[in-house]
């Protein structure tokens, strides 16, 4: 059995990457199924860097999770941050490790490139992912996340 690689996405990812972020969206967070030229456009615009940058967990040559971090600014640190928008694994390879690789990869590349701090948030819920950013040392913040 081949060991597990974390790296940044890339082009050759496309059709597995596609294949993930749909189990993601319709079975994990039961969510309607967006329209393939939107995943192709957000895929795209992710391969660039310029607005954000996704990592993918490869285990025997099949993907088996991302993450994707979106770049973005605090006005209160007057600073560049990230927001880690998605962490996602394969039912199968849960409690395996390959979390804490995608989360650690997020957590270096935020680090590396000066960003302030990275951010996350999780639905109210998934208790399962809230012991898990507790124990990868996230703490919960002040602020109380809206939507519309």
């Amino acid at each position: 059995m081949m060991s597990l690689i974390v790296r940044q996405a890339v082009s050759q990812d496309i059709p597995g990457l596609t294949e993930l972020m749909y189990t993601y969206i319709v079975d994990f967070y039961q969510r309607p199924k967006p329209a393939a030229e939107k995943i192709d456009q957000l895929i795209d615009m992710l391969l660039t860097h310029d607005q954000g940058i996704q990592f993918v967990a490869e285990k025997d040559e099949e993907l088996v999770g991302f993450a994707t971090l979106y770049f973005s600014y605090s006005t209160t640190k007057a600073d560049k941050i990230t927001v880690m928008n998605d962490l996602f694994v394969v039912e199968n390879e849960r409690g395996n490790g390959v979390a804490q690789e995608l989360f650690q990869a997020c957590h270096h590349y935020s680090n590396e490139n000066d960003f302030a701090h990275m951010a996350w948030v999780t639905v109210k819920d998934n208790y399962r992912a809230q012991r898990f950013y507790e124990k990868m040392g996230g703490t919960t913040g002040d602020w109380i996340n809206y939507s519309i």
